[in-house]
């Protein structure tokens, strides 16, 4: 089925239109996908006239250019959070509670499924599945942890996955077992945990389908109007390919493959083979793969260990191979992102891409995460044309008196080395900001508030962390529309100009001056891609 975008006509709004020059303009044409005209409200008004499209007056709302998260992954988040959401359960009991009430509501031959796992209810324990069993006896219990860098099972899931010791794994991933070499149910890395959710009875591709399809609708809800997604396998794309020929596809998006450490040689070459296939919202040819883990699992590659010794080795058993993968996509004129959390990790990922070869025309590559980083890392970016895919809303897991776990691995010191933004970009190195959802919220509002505020939105008795690390609400702004798409190579979105695409975020007011902590309910007037109204608030 051939597609085309949609025509809209808006009257009577304030535009953000990211060009850098001032103008007197009200309204915007959008026909066939892209933006025609931008002018007064009478020049748009006469012009929609002429070519009979629907004009809508927004009574003097905000429009800017369509929001954009740099790191998200909504297919994986489609099925992560079928399950039960544990967020905020901080102690075994009131986890136990939960899954037990889960337990009788469920269909006997059912599994029980968890995300948004928090860390600190096993503090003192160590995650292991049989403070859980009790509460779902009998049935297979399994579990995610908020990072989606851990996953807890239960004997009888473990049974179904048939893992009944440790195993050696091609990257970092591990079975942990006891002194015994019995598993105690934590699975370190989605190599190892992925055993067990592969395990689990699978959706049917019709709901995998539509829960695609009804993720995205969620997202244009709070303004998105297209992503990264990070986690991209050839399902994704088969998904990607099947909606928007049904016409139900209200996102733009930019599919990154999954190399995963063990993939051959053979593997590289089928994803490059692959690498032009595209529709009209959605694109491939970009990939991601990861250097380390993260900070709370003692995964992450520091510069110096953290407070229980780890923090010292990479993902990959041989970083030499990693810079051989990272030159084949490079060369097949690929966009490259990698995972790197820690420090160390940074540094070396970067020494790696200095090494690469000019490539005239196409965008650099991109380090997400940066949760870490020294002065020496900063000073590393400068002038590297990397762009830095960070995250601040991260920073509502940290605790103002330094007990959360990510900060007692760090050290109170290191700790204030964390999501150090305002430092990245003073630099000169471009920033771009995302949720990682489903790791954190997926509302572009909230993840805008923590980078300018860096502390609780709403909350003016929270601690604000690094406060000199804080953006303007410009740059909270930019960071979400017109740098996602310089770094990406597209100079036709992330503006509101003549020949871009047709891809807006309606406020109800301005977000640049609305104070930070009155972001997060601010009201969405209307998302619209490709001149296509997909959400009406």
């Amino acid at each position: 089925m051939e597609h085309s975008g949609g025509d809209l006509a808006l009257i009577g709004a304030t535009l953000r239109s990211n060009t850098g020059e001032a103008s007197d303009a009200t309204a915007i044409l959008i026909r066939a996908g892209r933006i025609e005209l931008v002018g007064t409200d009478a020049e748009i008004a006469d012009a929609a006239a002429q070519f009979a499209i629907p004009t809508r007056d927004l009574g003097g709302a905000t429009v800017t250019p369509g929001l954009f998260d740099s790191h998200t992954h909504p297919h994986w988040a489609a099925s992560v959070t079928a399950g039960l959401d544990l967020g905020g359960l901080e102690t075994i009991d009131e986890l136990r509670a939960a899954l037990a009430a889960e337990h009788a509501r469920l269909p006997e031959d059912a599994w029980l499924r968890g995300w948004n796992l928090e860390y600190e209810a096993f503090e003192h324990t160590g995650l292991r599945g049989d403070l859980l069993a009790d509460a779902a006896p009998g049935r297979p219990v399994a579990l995610i942890c908020y990072d989606l860098h851990t996953g807890l099972a239960t004997a009888p899931a473990l049974a179904a996955a048939g893992i009944t010791g440790s195993r050696n794994f091609d990257d970092a991933s591990e079975i942990v077992v006891d002194e015994a070499g019995v598993p105690t149910g934590e699975l370190r890395e989605p190599t190892a945990y992925n055993l067990v959710f592969d395990a689990a009875p699978q959706p049917s591709h019709d709901d995998a389908r539509d829960g695609l399809r009804d993720m995205f609708r969620r997202l244009a809800a709070v303004g998105l109007t297209g992503g990264a997604i990070m986690d991209g396998k050839d399902a994704t794309v088969d998904l990607l390919e099947e909606l928007e020929e049904r016409g139900e596809l209200d996102h733009r998006l930019t599919v990154h493959h999954w190399h995963a450490v063990g993939d051959t040689d053979a593997d590289v070459a089928r994803v490059i083979s692959e690498k032009d296939r595209s529709g009209r919202l959605w694109q491939t040819g970009a990939i991601k793969l990861f250097s380390d883990g993260v900070i709370d699992t003692g995964t992450a590659w520091l510069h110096e260990p953290d407070s229980c010794g780890d923090g010292r080795a990479a993902f990959w058993p041989s970083w030499e191979r990693y810079g051989d993968v990272v030159r084949a996509y490079h060369d097949a004129g690929m966009l490259i992102a990698t995972h790197a959390v820690g420090d160390f990790a940074v540094s070396r990922v970067l020494d790696v891409y200095a090494a690469l070869p000019a490539r005239d025309g196409l965008p650099f590559h991109s380090i997400e995460h940066l949760e870490v980083l020294s002065d020496g890392d900063v000073e590393q970016l400068r002038g590297s044309g990397v762009t830095a895919s960070m995250q601040p809303l991260h920073m509502q897991w940290r605790s103002s008196d330094h007990s959360d776990t990510w900060a007692k691995r760090l050290g109170e010191d290191r700790s204030h080395t964390g999501y150090r933004v305002r430092d990245v970009l003073d630099a000169g190195a471009r920033l771009v900001l995302g949720s990682d959802w489903p790791v954190a919220q997926y509302d572009p509002r909230v993840g805008m508030a923590w980078a300018r505020g860096r502390h609780t939105p709403g909350d003016a008795s929270a601690n604000v962390f690094e406060p000199s690390q804080r953006l303007s609400g410009e740059e909270a702004l930019l960071a979400y529309t017109l740098w996602p798409a310089q770094a990406r190579g597209h100079a036709d979105r992330g503006v509101i100009a003549i020949g871009a695409v047709g891809d807006l975020t309606v406020w109800g007011a301005d977000p640049v001056a609305t104070d930070a902590d009155a972001l997060p309910e601010m009201p969405i007037v209307l998302t619209v891609v490709d001149g296509r109204i997909v959400h009406e608030g």
